[in-house]
């Protein structure tokens, strides 16, 4: 491909994820330093034009941000969120990588029907999957029945509006974002490198955190990103299955648009939440892009 065709291409992206991404961030960040007024739009408009200026006045207000930073609600959203998209995380990683790998393991002609079983949930609607997993997590549903046959408990587990819920909701739902890069990353690992240490005395653990978790790192940080960012604004899970006492920023982001009516103070709220997942996101990036450098 010439430069010219390359320059274009890059240009055509850039243009597109300025439209999408950058845009309508730029409006959100608008609307946060207006004030909220009955009407349409139910904020108060950035600049102002007074009477014989030339120039228009600017009546951006930082209130906002202020009630966000003062206000134990709205800190408490944030670090629930925080903390149960964390557990989520690690909680999917957990489950995941044992997944991938064994997929990645797996003989060639399995792996495609194994790579259809891992995202089968995707080919139906989310509220859909999160109904289901509400059944069978219900006081009466499969899976306490299955405990109580089993004898593990004496009476059903109370784990629906619960934090616990949430959490395996956010797994339930996420959990593909996170075994397909770990796959990826599995997958291209030379099965020489663990036939060697084999030969030079490695046992199968040690072989797996010397030599393939190092490897499966870059699938790691990605699938990681992809679940811990949705997973901090989720609203259908902590909705659906964290009882109406759940704080999440998902949540409180909801009833100040469509319940308060206070969309300069949501949109406060969004770009915040924004600023909080950008510095993980810049720190993860960086280390992946050292550790290529280093194996380059």
């Amino acid at each position: 491909m010439s430069g010219a065709g390359r320059r274009l291409l890059i240009a055509a992206a850039a243009a597109w994820l300025a439209f999408v991404v950058l845009a309508p961030f730029l409006i959100v960040l608008k609307i946060s330093f207006a004030e909220v007024m009955q009407g349409r739009p139910p904020f108060t408009p950035l600049f102002a034009w007074a009477e014989g200026a030339l120039l228009p006045s600017l009546r951006a207000s930082l209130a906002n941000y202020a009630l966000l930073l003062s206000d134990s609600l709205y800190l408490d959203s944030y670090l629930s969120s925080l903390r149960l998209a964390a557990l989520a995380t690690l909680s999917a990683l957990v489950i995941g990588l044992p997944m991938a790998h064994a997929m990645a393991r797996a003989p060639q002609r399995w792996r495609p029907a194994l790579l259809v079983f891992a995202v089968l949930p995707f080919w139906s609607s989310s509220l859909i999957r999160v109904y289901a997993w509400i059944g069978i997590l219900n006081d009466d549903g499969p899976f306490n029945a299955l405990l109580l046959w089993l004898g593990v408990i004496a009476r059903p587990l109370a784990i629906l509006n619960t934090d616990i819920g949430i959490v395996s909701g956010l797994v339930y739902s996420y959990l593909p974002f996170m075994v397909l890069p770990l796959y990826a990353s599995l997958e291209r690992i030379d099965p020489a490198l663990l036939e060697a240490a084999s030969d030079l005395g490695c046992r199968p653990a040690g072989a797996f955190f010397k030599i393939t978790l190092p490897l499966a790192l870059p699938g790691i940080i990605a699938g990681c990103l992809l679940v811990f960012i949705p997973a901090v604004g989720e609203f259908v899970v902590p909705d659906l299955m964290g009882g109406s006492d759940t704080l999440m920023i998902g949540k409180t982001l909801w009833t100040e648009f469509f319940n308060n009516r206070d969309w300069p103070l949501a949109s406060a709220a969004s770009v915040l939440l924004i600023l909080l997942l950008v510095g993980p996101i810049v720190v993860l990036e960086r280390q992946g892009s050292k550790r290529a450098e280093e194996r380059s």
